[in-house]
């Protein structure tokens, strides 16, 4: 790996620094007492030199370069006929990118954060250093909501044009698939996220705390929403045929199936600048994201930074994404894509290699070692990502989560399992001493095991779930990786001071922004089906505002559902549904996030109670459900 002494990372994260948000905490525009973001409070980061008894030296010194915030240029426009390219970065996990039209006082913004307190931030501190400037366009570079979550903020900021009339660019399939990862699977993914962001953990000063992601320092915590976007991007801008806002020439390139389902990256020819998404950052990514979502595949991510390095290498001075810092200088440029491109390659062609000869995910990833030109480099650590979990990401990608070992096919739970392990191994207590056994022994990974089934045998045994808590702190003190880290130093936290409730991921006026299919897949996805076993009927959904039919089918205890053609009411039907709805789009929403408990005020035709069954069989998620601990009986 580089020695500490090599500083062109900090070179680079600090060039263009304009000014900084001072101080850096963003209120709750809901709750101003509640604070969304906070970035002050890891100043002890810069401030001093790792703590090694709590934290990798590696990844503090990652942390530092991830705790810069404030406005950056790009490209300064007193360098380029006061024209430019800025970046707002320490105020959300991820970056906000402004770019300038070359004649016409405009801006193009690229990802407005998670949040719409953060996104309002970096627009006043970007229109701070450069006023007068109208908002021209919108672009989200993927489905992943750090990306899309505080677009609010820009459509208000857009003034006259808003949200009706601002040009909103996104990849091909983007609400699809913002859809299915923040509502279709929205409850576990939050909860999961707060392992894997550290959420429920404070930054402390002695560095034992929250350090950061590896990819930023957090997630901010405000108002997220989904607005739509108005232009899909479903095809790579052919040469000579730029995409133009206004005077400003964009060369489109689709990235489909890389760090996100829907992704893409973009070339300004004007400025010899390339943006890569987060197709390329100073970390090893995730070809499977801890928090749970659908496998990447890293064979089409590095061939897409090939293509990325063909299309746009040449003419490109320099490349910067939506996390971390930009890099500059075409040389330079080429040889850090080319050291992302071999990385992701190397991970799924080696991966395969091992798979065929026999080798289950987990024996890859045991072995598993990146060549010494790779592993020494400082953006292909595994501060996000890891070798280890992205190997078993690719084996399941291609096998899925069976070995072929019969003895795991049809396993015992987790409970039921630890209860067995318990009994052989001569009761709890036993099983307690040989985890601090193993563990001052130096085995933290076997203890674990041992101790994991002493509290899912004994969820009341305060012993096992404090042993427990103080193995999986040793490990996150050591991990080099920031999402383990902070994984193991939840977990090690919620067994003995309890569970955190995960924050609700989307406001309740995302949903607008979603087709009436997706609208009654969510409440599909939330029949409580054994208890619908005795539930038979069929409802038929007119959007009176939109002219849209909708029907839905409960059977066999599941609720399916299609469009049908619009019908005014009263209705006029030799085989009416059991229940027709007269709503506005509004009102169904209204219906479906739980904002409006009944069908008063709507046009109904045939059997109220039927709505009433369907609402009952509904389930409300827990946002607090058990992780490290069994589920309460």
């Amino acid at each position: 790996m580089h020695s500490p002494e090599d500083q062109v990372d900090f070179s680079n994260a600090d060039k263009g620094w304009k000014r900084s948000l001072e101080p850096c905490i963003i209120a709750s525009s809901v709750d101003p007492s509640r604070t969304v973001w906070n970035n002050d409070a890891y100043k002890f980061i810069v401030d001093n030199d790792c703590p090694e008894q709590y934290a990798n030296s590696s990844l503090w010194r990652q942390s530092q370069l991830c705790t810069r915030q404030g406005l950056y240029a790009v490209i300064d426009p007193a360098d380029h006929d006061d024209c430019g390219i800025y970046q707002v970065r320490g105020l959300d996990i991820s970056n906000m990118s402004f770019i300038e039209t070359i004649s016409t006082n405009g801006i193009v913004v690229i990802d407005p954060l998670t949040s719409y307190e953060c996104a309002q931030q970096a627009l006043i501190l970007y229109q701070t250093e450069r006023p007068g400037k109208t908002i021209k366009a919108l672009i989200y570079t993927h489905s992943h909501a750090d990306h899309f979550a505080g677009a609010v903020a820009v459509t208000e900021a857009a003034g006259a044009q808003g949200i009706e009339h601002l040009p909103i660019y996104a990849p091909d399939g983007f609400l699809e698939h913002a859809v299915s990862e923040n509502v279709y699977a929205g409850n576990a993914m939050a909860r999961r996220a707060l392992y894997m962001y550290g959420e429920s953990l404070e930054p402390e000063s002695d560095g034992s705390g929250q350090i950061g992601t590896g990819l930023g320092m957090a997630t901010s915590t405000g108002v997220s929403g989904i607005v739509a976007p108005t232009i899909t991007i479903s095809a790579t801008t052919e040469a000579e045929k730029p995409v133009l806002v206004d005077d400003l020439q964009i060369y489109f390139q689709v990235t489909p199936g890389t760090e996100a389902p829907s992704e893409m990256n973009f070339h300004f020819p004007q400025y010899k600048a390339t943006c890569m998404a987060e197709n390329a950052t100073h970390t090893l990514h995730n070809i499977q994201t801890l928090r749970g979502a659908v496998v990447r595949d890293a064979r089409v991510w590095s061939r897409y930074i090939d293509e990325a390095i063909v299309l746009y290498g040449q003419n490109s001075d320099v490349v910067f994404a939506s996390h971390h810092w930009p890099t500059f200088g075409n040389s330079e440029i080429l040889t850090f894509l080319a050291q992302q491109r071999d990385l992701y390659a190397y991970l799924h062609n080696e991966t395969l290699r091992q798979l065929n000869a026999g080798k289950t995910g987990l024996e890859i990833a045991e072995e598993f070692k990146l060549p010494d030109s790779l592993e020494k480099l400082w953006c292909a650590r595994g501060y996000y990502g890891s070798v280890s979990h992205n190997v078993k990401a690719i084996y399941d990608r291609y096998m899925g989560w069976f070995d072929n070992n019969p003895a795991h096919l049809w396993e015992h739970p987790p409970v039921q399992a630890a209860h067995r392990y318990v009994e052989c191994m001569g009761g709890i207590e036993k099983v307690i001493g040989l985890g601090v056994k193993f563990r001052e022994a130096g085995d933290l990974r076997f203890a674990v095991t041992l101790l994991n089934h002493a509290v899912f045998a004994d969820q009341s045994n305060s012993t096992a779930a404090q042993e427990l808590s103080a193995t999986y702190k040793i490990l996150g003190y050591g991990a080099e990786n920031a999402t383990w880290r902070n994984f193991y130093l939840t977990g090690a936290r919620e067994l003995t001071d309890g569970i955190t409730k995960a924050l609700n991921v989307m406001s309740p006026e995302s949903y607008l922004a979603l087709s009436m299919e997706q609208l009654v897949d969510t409440m599909a996805i939330r029949i409580n089906g054994p208890a619908a076993s005795e539930a038979c009927f069929t409802i038929d959904v007119m959007v009176i505002d939109r002219s849209d039919g909708y029907h839905m089918n409960l059977s066999n205890s599941t609720l399916t559902h299609h469009s049908i053609a619009y019908q005014e009411a009263p209705l006029v039907s030799d085989t009416p549904a059991s229940l027709t709805i007269w709503p506005t789009f509004q009102q169904f929403v209204d219906l479906v996030d739980g904002e409006r408990q009944d069908l008063s005020g709507i046009a109904t035709s045939g059997d109220l109670t039927v709505w009433e069954t369907l609402s009952s069989l509904l389930t409300s998620y827990d946002t607090g459900f058990a992780i490290v601990t069994p589920e309460e009986p």
